[in-house]
């Protein structure tokens, strides 16, 4: 399965639907992760450590919600 993790885009939620860890455990699965770009900035995670827990940084927000098959957000 695609799952895509957007950016949160309330005011002041600074939470991103999966941390690293979360993505490691996924990809272990046999899924596939996508994020967009700065997702996980407001939580202190890097679209890098993103990348080395299995993830793949998405071109835009409108890639993750074309390509994914479950969007996992905060709200």
């Amino acid at each position: 399965m695609i799952i895509g993790v957007p950016k949160e885009i309330k005011d002041q939620e600074f939470r991103v639907g999966l941390t690293p860890e979360g993505v490691q455990a996924l990809s272990a699965a046999g899924h596939s992760i996508w994020i967009e770009p700065s997702a996980g900035v407001g939580s202190g995670f890097s679209d890098e450590e993103y990348r080395k827990a299995g993830a793949q940084v998405a071109a835009s927000k409108e890639q993750v919600f074309r390509d994914a098959e479950l969007i996992v957000k905060v709200k």
